[in-house]
């Protein structure tokens, strides 16, 4: 080969080395990670990147004033979407993503104690809630994921020992529905987890149900913890087997300190005597 021949062929090669360069590098719009260049900035990310900037502050512990210098690699949490249907609620909707309430309403921009409506679309952060604490985020799934599958039932224990004071009951046997059950206790007794999970309500709920506190347990399955007098824990916060998450009340419909507790697979209560041990 003549070496200008071959040079001819090296400058072509170099020439065309940025086109394939640009041609490989990630779409902003389903990439994961991103490396800041000099001069971005958090805003012109989230746009190109078509992800609110608020998700991008939480998945990766942002501090104000957002300031970001070239070559930090920023996680970028992709989302879902969700189309509220009949009937359905910010709860059960948290409880069927396994998502925190807080984290599905500061993605659309919503408060707290905002309500849904049928046909509304909202946005479903892939990213845990545990991310706002310091956690290190999972890996963001695609756009596309759907709400997390099935699981067989975890081991459940007994978030507080006492007598039963009303059992589960169907809603289409007489005097249903009751989604749960109610077990009787001292006030201030601690009301512990029933297995290993991850807060995703803690506060103010329903007013029948007063104080509680939901777990999401992996799968479809969460438990909730009513009637409370204080609650212990924080929405995002990943709990043991046994830990404490409240303490007995009568907030709620409770009349005498008692908890109202629920196992739930696919939004659908359940009776826990079915899934607790014998005492």
């Amino acid at each position: 080969m003549r070496p200008l021949a071959g040079l001819g062929l090296v400058l072509a090669a170099l020439a065309a080395a940025p086109a394939m360069a640009q041609s490989a590098a990630p779409d902003p719009k389903t990439a994961t990670e991103h490396v800041v260049k000099p001069g971005e900035t958090l805003g012109g990310i989230a746009n190109r990147a078509e992800v609110p900037r608020v998700l991008i502050i939480e998945a990766n512990g942002l501090k104000p004033p957002y300031a970001l210098r070239a070559g930090q690699k920023l996680v970028i949490p992709r989302r879902r979407s969700h189309t509220v249907k009949e009937g359905e609620t910010g709860f059960s909707i948290a409880m069927d993503y396994g998502v925190p309430w807080s984290a599905i309403a500061a993605a659309n921009g919503l408060q707290l104690d905002s309500a849904v409506k049928a046909g509304q679309s909202l946005v479903i952060p892939t990213v845990s809630a545990g991310t706002r604490h310091g956690a290190s985020p999972p890996p963001a799934p695609a756009p596309t994921v759907k709400p997390v599958a099935d699981i067989p039932a975890p081991k459940f224990a007994w978030p507080v020992s006492g007598k039963v004071r009303r059992a589960f009951v169907d809603a289409k046997a007489k005097g249903g529905p009751h989604d749960g059950i109610d077990v009787l206790s001292p006030a201030g007794t601690a009301v512990r987890a029933s297995a290993a999970g991850e807060v995703i309500f803690a506060g103010q709920g329903p007013e029948d149900y007063g104080l509680t506190v939901i777990l999401f347990h992996g799968g479809r399955w969460t438990t909730t913890y009513s009637f409370l007098s204080r609650v212990t824990v924080k929405e995002g916060e990943k709990v043991k087997a046994g830990e404490r998450i409240g303490l007995v009340g009568d907030t709620g419909l409770a009349k005498e300190p008692q908890l109202h507790f629920e196992i739930r697979r696919n939004r659908v209560p359940l009776d826990p005597a079915k899934y607790l041990p014998g005492k």
